[in-house]
C-alpha cells in the first residue's frame, strides 16, 4: 500500500484502546480489523491476515518457547525448586528493598536473553515479593526494564549480532567486522538503555521514590496486601500458579538439579551456539532444558510419569494468556507493515532533520515507530539503514560522535518500545513472567521509561550540538 496517515490508526487504535478498557485482546482485535478494513480487504480479509501472520517460523518459535517456558516453570513449581530457592533468599533478602534488588541483580545476570531474563525472574521471585508485598505491577517493571535494555548493549548477544548484520550493509562500514567494532563504541551513547536499567535500581533501592501509577500500585499492596488490583486478570494462568509441590518432593528437592542445572543448560547452550552459529538457539535450549529436567525428576520419584506429564500441560494453559496477546500482536504488526506505518512516520521527518538535531530525532523517530509498531527488529530494519548513511554524511564520513550517538540512539529507541508497548512481546512476556495483568503493567511502567527517554533525548541533543 501507498502510506499515508491513515497507516497510523490500527497501532494507535489499539494502543488507546488497550489504556482505556484495560482489556488488551479486545483493543488488538478491534484494531485488527480496523487494519483490514482500512486495506480494503473487507470482514473477510480477517482470515487472511492470522494465516500470513502466524504461519510464520517467526511466530511459530517463539509461541513453542513460551510453552516450554510454561512446562520448565512448572517442573520448578512441581520439585519444589522454585520454594526452596525463596526459603534461601529470604536469608539476605529479608526487607522490600532487599528484595528488589535481588529482582534487579537477577535480571542483569540473565544478559544474553531479553526472552528468558523475564520468564526466569519473575516465577523466581514471585513468592518473595509478594510476601513482602511488593505488586505485581512492580515486580513487571523489574522484569522487564533489565531485559532488553541490557541485552541490547551486550556485543555477544542476539540483538547486537543483528544489528551489526544492518550496519554493515552501508557503503559507509564496509563490513561485518567494522560494524561489530562500531557497535561497541557506540555502547557509551546507548543512555536510554543504560539509564533504564540504572533506573531500576535506584528505585528498588528507594533513593528514587515511586511515582504515577506505580506508586498507587505500591500503597495498595502495601496498605491492603493485594498485590494486584481487584479485577486485573493475570497474564499467567491460575493452572500454573497454583500449582503445588508434589509432596514426595520436599525432602528430594535437590537445588542444583531441579533449579541450577536447567538455566545452565539454556546459559551455555545459547552461548555456544552464538558462539559457534552467529545465532544463539533459544528454542533449542528450552527444549533441551525441559527434557532433561523432566527426565531428572522421573528419576527423583518427585511423581509418577502421569503426574509430570499433568504438569508440564498445566504448564502450557498457564502460557496460553500470553499465547493469545501474542498472536494479536504478530496480526497487528503485520497490519503496521503492510500499511508502512514505520515508513510514513519517517518520511515526515525526511529533509527536516539539522545535523545537531539528528541524534535526538533518530532516538525520537525510532521510539515512535517502536511503540506504535511493537517491534524493536523490525525499526531497526527501517532506521538503521537510513539513519546511519545520513549521520556519515553529516560527519563528513567519520565515525564520530554525531554517527555514534545517532546509531546508538536508534538502538535506544527501538528498545523504548519493544520494553513498553502493550504490542510487544518482551513486554507481554514480562507480564507472563510476573503474572501481572498486562495492560496494568505498560500503565505502571510507561512513567518510569517516558523519564528515561526524557533525559536520553536532552543527552543526544547535548551530543548533536557539540558536533
Amino acid at each position: 500500500m501507498e502510506s499515508d496517515w491513515t497507516s497510523l490508526i490500527p497501532p494507535l487504535l489499539a494502543i488507546l484502546l488497550a489504556f482505556v478498557t484495560r482489556e488488551a485482546v479486545l483493543s488488538l482485535a478491534v484494531a485488527c480489523v480496523a487494519g483490514v478494513l482500512l486495506m480494503g480487504e473487507g470482514l473477510v480479509g480477517v482470515s487472511g491476515l492470522v494465516t500470513r501472520s502466524l504461519g510464520t517460523e517467526g511466530f511459530i518459535r517463539i509461541c513453542a518457547i513460551e510453552l516450554c517456558i510454561g512446562v520448565l516453570v512448572a517442573f520448578f513449581q512441581l520439585s519444589g525448586a522454585v520454594a526452596m530457592f525463596t526459603a534461601r533468599s529470604e536469608r539476605w533478602a529479608t526487607s522490600r528493598k532487599k528484595v528488589g534488588i535481588l529482582g534487579w541483580f537477577l535480571g542483569v545476570f540473565i544478559f544474553f536473553s531479553d526472552y528468558f531474563s523475564p520468564l526466569f525472574v519473575g516465577p523466581t521471585i514471585r513468592g518473595l515479593t509478594d510476601k513482602y508485598r511488593i505488586s505485581r505491577e512492580k515486580l513487571a517493571y523489574i522484569c522487564d526494564s533489565t531485559s532488553a535494555p541490557l541485552t541490547a548493549m551486550i556485543p555477544i548477544t542476539g540483538w547486537a549480532a543483528y544489528i551489526c548484520g544492518l550496519a554493515s550493509q552501508s557503503e559507509w562500514v564496509g563490513g561485518t567486522e567494522q560494524a561489530i567494532g562500531l557497535f561497541i563504541q557506540a555502547i557509551p551513547y546507548n543512555w536510554y538503555c543504560f539509564l533504564a536499567v540504572l533506573m531500576v535500581l535506584v528505585v528498588v533501592s528507594g533513593i528514587v521514590p515511586d511515582f504515577g501509577a506505580m506508586k498507587r500500585a505500591e500503597r495498595r499492596a502495601i496498605e491492603t496486601g493485594k498485590v494486584l488490583r481487584d479485577g486485573a486478570v493475570p497474564m499467567m494462568g491460575k493452572e500454573l500458579t497454583e500449582l503445588e509441590s508434589a509432596s514426595s518432593s520436599s525432602a528430594r528437592t535437590n537445588l542444583f538439579l531441579n533449579f541450577l542445572l536447567p538455566v545452565l543448560i539454556i546459559v551455555v547452550t545459547n552461548t555456544l551456539t552464538f558462539h559457534y552459529l552467529n545465532s544463539p538457539k533459544v528454542l533449542e535450549s528450552f527444549m533441551l532444558a525441559c527434557t532433561v529436567l523432566g527426565v531428572v525428576l522421573w528419576l527423583q520419584k518427585v511423581g509418577t510419569l502421569s503426574g509430570i506429564m499433568q504438569a508440564a500441560y498445566a504448564g502450557m494453559k498457564g502460557v496460553l494468556p500470553a499465547v493469545i496477546i501474542l498472536a494479536l500482536a504478530f496480526c497487528i504488526n503485520t497490519v503496521s507493515r503492510e500499511m508502512g506505518t514505520a515508513k510514513y512516520v519517517v518520511s515526515l521527518a525526511d529533509g527536516r532533520l539539522a545535523p545537531a538535531l539528528l541524534p535526538a530525532a533518530m532516538f525520537v523517530i525510532s521510539a515512535f515507530v517502536s511503540f506504535a509498531t511493537g517491534t524493536a527488529w523490525g525499526t531497526y530494519a527501517i532506521m538503521i539503514p537510513i539513519g546511519l548513511p545520513l549521520a556519515y554524511e553529516f560527519s563528513g564520513g567519520e565515525a564520530g560522535p554525531l554517527v555514534l550517538g545517532s546509531f546508538a540512539a536508534v538502538i535506544g529507541g527501538g528498545v523504548f518500545g519493544d520494553h513498553c508497548s502493550p504490542l510487544s512481546d518482551t513486554t507481554v512476556l514480562s507480564s507472563l513472567g510476573s503474572a501481572c495483568d498486562h495492560i496494568d503493567h505498560v500503565r505502571t511502567q510507561l512513567p518510569y521509561a517516558l523519564v528515561v527517554a526524557f533525559v536520553a533525548v536532552c543527552l543526544y541533543l547535548v551530543v548533536g550540538m557539540s558536533s
